[in-house]
């Protein structure tokens, strides 16, 4: 890149920087790296996203970076691979993880899974995140000079379903360090829940426990293991202690069911509430709710997915020019895994119709078809309105969301009171049938305060 022009663009590109035009300069630097095949003015475009603090044009710059770069470069792949699992784009960061790791030596491998290891606490969807780091790690031979990265591999192992792999690795951990608290009891826990080799899982256990007595996860494992041993007063009574010691939601379906098994069925629900608040998307609670259905986890109010009513948007921003707000009308229809949300005017008129499917959203206003990844950007980007379309029908039915956390509080009846999810707080109004009347949805966000109101014409007819 010595061309005159070259070196005029570039000067170009930094002058507009300085003059607050980073999305001109970064456009400019990535069209003349792709032209003139540099890594370097890639390079640059993904430095510039991030001080902009656009971490989508950052990763595409850095994408670019490393297909331009030379295949011993190892750098730009780094960065990639960080960029994405910081946007908790695990998945996404499987393949350049992979191509990064076989170009290094066995000690800059371990050195970037325990960087990978690191990222795992910031993860929103931990499972993803797990799911994600075995099909990373499980490409190379991970050193047994360190047990926690081992531990992390056969954690990770459970999640894709290998429980060979994550027994195994357990095993070779406690072979080498006998007194490594979490494997004793990981693998003590995993034989309980299986109800296989409980002399064993049970020896695990105690061992953990008198090496951490006062760790709640652990007595929450002793507590299981004496379930399965049919200590049911036992069980109950250590489950209880540990969950006084840290509430958590897994430990909330142990009490739960040892109760419901003890034929003490109210308190059982009313633990099992308590979890939902929570983590309603606990998988531990949501496989044991629905093994044993609750009255309150049978009563589908909306089972015919179709939903129709009036909405009003207000938006109080931080000043009063950013004030604004809307109203109109709104048609929700659920076929299988496909949303169609249908958005009118207050005469009726059509605004817009959004058909979100896993994966993907695409809106269709005016003529025009708009496609997306999330439905929510999709719809603030396309109508200026901050709807929440991603999961509204789950929310509709008194139902979380999967794929991120969340609270349910309920009534004496079982019935939703509120939930929390994706910032946003949705407080329910039923009617005496049972029926959804009116849903008001509030969140703060860095415009402003959000408040939504639904109020259905038709609730699921």
């Amino acid at each position: 890149m010595q061309t005159g022009e070259a070196i005029f663009e570039v000067l170009a590109s930094e002058i507009a920087l300085q003059r607050g035009e980073a999305g001109l300069a970064y456009n400019t630097y990535l069209e003349m790296a792709r032209q003139y095949k540099d890594p370097r003015l890639a390079q640059r475009a993904m430095e510039i996203a991030i001080a902009g603090g656009s971490p989508d044009l950052a990763m595409q710059a850095a994408k670019t970076w490393d297909e331009l770069s030379p295949a011993s470069d190892s750098k730009p792949k780094e960065v990639l691979v960080t960029l994405l699992i910081l946007s908790n784009r695990w998945s996404d960061a499987v393949k350049p993880a992979i191509a990064l790791l076989r170009q290094q030596t066995p000690a800059q491998q371990e050195n970037t899974l325990l960087q990978l290891q690191a990222l795992l606490a910031k993860a929103k969807d931990e499972s993803d995140a797990l799911r994600a780091f075995y099909e990373i790690a499980s490409t190379v031979k991970i050193a047994p000079k360190d047990p926690g990265l081992l531990y992390t591999y056969a954690m990770s192992a459970e999640k894709v379903g290998r429980i060979d792999v994550m027994e195994k690795t357990l095993r070779d951990i406690l072979r080498k360090y006998p007194n490594d608290v979490n494997s004793l009891n990981a693998l003590g826990y995993s034989l309980a829940d299986r109800n296989v080799q409980l002399p064993e899982a049970f020896a695990l256990i105690t061992k953990a426990h008198q090496l951490s007595p006062k760790d709640s996860f652990i007595l929450d494992s002793l507590g299981w293991v004496n379930f399965r041993l049919g200590k049911n007063a036992l069980a109950l009574e250590q489950l209880q202690q540990a969950f006084a010691m840290k509430p958590e939601a897994d430990i909330a379906a142990h009490v739960g069911e040892v109760l419901w098994v003890m034929n003490r069925q109210s308190e059982a629900e009313n633990i099992w509430r308590q979890g939902q608040k929570l983590d309603a998307n606990n998988p531990t609670l949501k496989e044991t709710l629905k093994r044993f259905k609750p009255d309150w986890t049978r009563d589908d109010q909306t089972a015919k997915g179709s939903w129709d009513g009036r909405f009003a948007v207000k938006v109080i921003g931080l000043t009063e020019t950013q004030n604004q707000g809307g109203s109109g009308g709104f048609t929700l229809t659920q076929e299988s895994l496909k949303d169609v949300l249908e958005i009118r005017n207050p005469m009726g008129g059509s605004i817009a119709k959004i058909t979100i499917t896993p994966g993907e959203a695409t809106l269709e206003s005016d003529g025009k078809v708009v496609t997306a990844v999330d439905a929510d950007t999709l719809v603030q980007n396309t109508l200026g309105l901050p709807l929440p379309a991603r999961g509204l029908s789950n929310w509709l039915r008194g139902e979380v969301r999967a794929g991120s956390e969340a609270s349910v509080d309920r009534n004496a009846n079982g019935q939703v009171n509120k939930i929390s999810q994706d910032g946003w707080d949705l407080l329910y109004t039923w009617s005496n049938t049972g029926r959804l009347e009116k849903l008001t949805m509030t969140r703060s966000s860095n415009i402003g305060s959000i408040d939504i109101r639904l109020v259905f014409d038709r609730p699921n007819d």
